[in-house]
């Protein structure tokens, strides 16, 4: 895992590549909405790009983790599937919705049932490689939705430009990426996580929760300001001596939620065991998010490390698909 997490920006100049190369469609009516369906590591990058184009993009793009999907989806919607393995149950029964639907498909897999789908049905497919953990190869996932986005006229371009200019961050960045992820890392060993963002960057943050869950074998959780100081913050009126706070961070954060952050800093500080900041780098939303799933993925391999287990190792979940095999 540690060496998948060390090709990261190797896999996004790939993706770039792929992206360039893909061949898509434009379809026959006018796209209104915009779903993106999948769950995990194939999932993830929906709920991460949904974020990033909020403010661009002119119709609504919704995220689908469920076997259904909702009642708008119809023939002016794009849907996008994204699947690695091109095998996940809930993610085939909503492709063939969409397809009943007759909605707008192209589908982001490295082969499996999806790409067979989509080879009878004519859909549009990106390929991308395959042979990893799903969770590994967020990267390429990420960044096709991206091309996508941009093919129908819903995003601009200016993603390339930055992605681009993210692989030269992390490459430039390594060791102090490393070296900050192995002190956050020494912060919460034997701790339960608890991650806070700001709203806006809430798919890094499920993301980091993923990989601890996954890589580090770990229970944590994780919420977004200014939400959690209507509801959760309340939560912290005795003493979580087992909760370490992560708060990941970024300088263009908005001034009011930065004075939240703040504030609520002294309340952690007070009933967890201790708070650790992670800023950003970088001169986009996409570069800075980019920045932190980097350092947030080494986090979940050192943590691995300290704890001696498998960061590759998914057993209770392989154990979940077969019985759900057998019904």
């Amino acid at each position: 895992m540690k060496e998948l997490v060390q090709n990261f920006p190797v896999q996004l100049r790939q993706a770039l590549e792929i992206g360039e190369n893909a061949k898509l469609r434009k379809h026959s009516a006018q796209i209104q909405n915009v779903l993106i369906t999948g769950l995990g590591g194939s999932g993830i990058g929906g709920s991460i790009l949904s974020e990033i184009v909020s403010s661009e993009c002119p119709v609504p793009v919704c995220v689908n983790k469920d076997y259904f999907m909702p009642g708008f989806v119809g023939q002016h919607t794009l849907v996008i599937v994204s699947s690695y393995s091109g095998n996940t149950e809930e993610t085939l029964y909503a492709l063939d919705e969409a397809i009943r639907r007759k909605a707008k498909i192209v589908c982001i897999t490295s082969g499996g049932k999806v790409a067979e789908l989509a080879v009878s049905h004519d859909l549009d497919i990106i390929i991308i490689p395959g042979g990893m953990p799903p969770r590994s190869c967020l990267g390429y996932s990420l960044t096709q939705l991206f091309y996508v986005m941009s093919f129908f006229d819903l995003t601009g371009d200016n993603f390339r430009t930055q992605i681009a200019s993210a692989i030269r961050l992390l490459e430039q960045e390594g060791n102090e990426i490393k070296n900050e992820a192995k002190q956050i890392t020494d912060f919460l060993s034997g701790k339960i996580p608890v991650i806070y963002c700001v709203d806006g960057f809430g798919g890094v943050a499920t993301r980091f929760r993923q990989q601890i869950n996954e890589n580090s074998k770990m229970l944590c959780w994780h919420h977004v300001l200014p939400e959690m100081n209507h509801n959760e913050l309340v939560g912290w009126a005795e003493n979580h001596p087992d909760c370490a706070v992560v708060i990941l961070r970024n300088e263009t954060d908005y001034s009011r939620t930065q004075a939240r952050i703040e504030i609520s800093k002294e309340v952690f500080n007070r009933y967890s065991s201790g708070v650790k900041e992670i800023w950003s780098k970088g001169k986009s939303t996409l570069e800075r998010s980019l920045y932190l799933i980097h350092l947030t993925d080494w986090v979940s391999c050192y943590l691995a490390d300290k704890k001696n287990v498998d960061a590759n190792e998914i057993n209770i979940i392989n154990h979940l698909k077969g019985e759900l095999s057998k019904i």
